[in-house]
């Protein structure tokens, strides 16, 4: 199967950032205020958002083009080093009126204590020279990601998914806000469950939830639906059935960055011309994976392999 993969190549389009880590450890309270103070001993730097999603993308062994703005500042520098050590190859666009996307987060004993966040929206001009880039190396992508933030890089989203369905790609939305319209043509939407209700409003038990997330695919013209549910796995909705993974994690440490595996695992899978069913389930416990490590981490294709097989689907509609 590694040798299929390899081959696979994905075109990742969205907001990027960059996840800086501070650790150290708590020994006192401040006298200024009443405060921990953080005895800082190391950091670490990694990409985040769909940069996230195109290093994930390479560490399970397909290949990755992301495309992406960010500002003229130290932070793009270290994002481009990063993107390099982890193999990505990548379009950054230059904002010069703009700071790059910066999580800082002050981490004490595996515990988040604190996240600072910096963050612009791109301007038009800079947002138009993403889309001629986007033109122009679309058609040689077997795949596209579209990794939605909210902070601006996918504002024109509509006409992305446009240009790649004309070119015949298969196209898949990591969404963000209640505005699901704007996906509308794409080949698959991947909300988790706060997203989805964003999109669609509450539900009182689970039939109503398929209802809903049924009604929001046809509705959008797409090939499938498929709804996160952290400890209670993944559901793919599709034209007349629904499938539902259980979920694969041992233990969860931390949530942020596994949406990013899943998809990057859905689309490697899918390029590779594997089946939605067994996309899912590698997507699934690349997933479980990814929820086991701190921060927003990449998984190993040979990690999912040597995994326990996944799980039979438990429901069938």
């Amino acid at each position: 199967m590694r040798d299929l993969v390899a081959g696979v190549r994905v075109l990742i389009v969205g907001d990027v950032m960059l996840d800086e880590y501070w650790f150290g450890d708590v020994r006192r309270i401040s006298p200024e205020a009443p405060v921990p103070i953080v005895h800082v001993t190391r950091s670490d730097v990694r990409p985040g958002g769909a940069a996230n999603v195109a290093r994930n993308v390479v560490s399970l062994g397909a290949q990755a083009t992301l495309l992406s703005v960010v500002g003229a500042d130290a932070t793009a520098d270290r994002l481009r080093d990063a993107l390099d050590e982890a193999g990505v190859a990548h379009r950054l666009n230059v904002d010069p009126g703009i700071r790059t996307t910066l999580k800082l987060r002050l981490i004490s004993q595996n515990q988040q204590m604190l996240r600072v966040d910096f963050e612009e929206a791109p301007s038009h001009e800079s947002l138009e020279a993403k889309r001629a880039d986007f033109e122009e190396i679309v058609t040689l992508a077997d795949i596209v990601i579209l990794s939605d933030y909210g902070k601006g890089a996918l504002h024109a989203i509509e006409a992305l998914i446009a240009i790649a369905r004309r070119h015949g790609k298969t196209v898949l939305v990591d969404p963000k806000g209640q505005d699901y319209q704007r996906y509308a043509g794409a080949t698959a939407v991947t909300p988790n469950r706060a997203e989805l209700s964003d999109a669609v409003g509450g539900w009182s038990n689970v039939a109503e939830m398929d209802d809903k997330a049924e009604a929001l695919r046809a509705r959008l013209g797409m090939d499938a639906l498929l709804l996160t549910m952290s400890e209670q796995g993944m559901k793919l909705y599709r034209e007349g059935h629904a499938l539902h993974q259980p979920a694969r994690a041992s233990e969860v440490f931390d949530v942020s960055g596994a949406g990013d595996t899943m998809i990057a695992g859905i689309a490697v899978m899918l390029g590779s011309g594997r089946s939605w069913e067994e996309a899912v389930a590698f997507a699934n416990t690349a997933a479980g994976i990814a929820v086991g490590k701190l921060g927003t981490s990449i998984v190993e294709f040979n990690e999912v392999i040597n995994a326990r097989p996944p799980l039979p689907a438990s429901e069938k509609e």
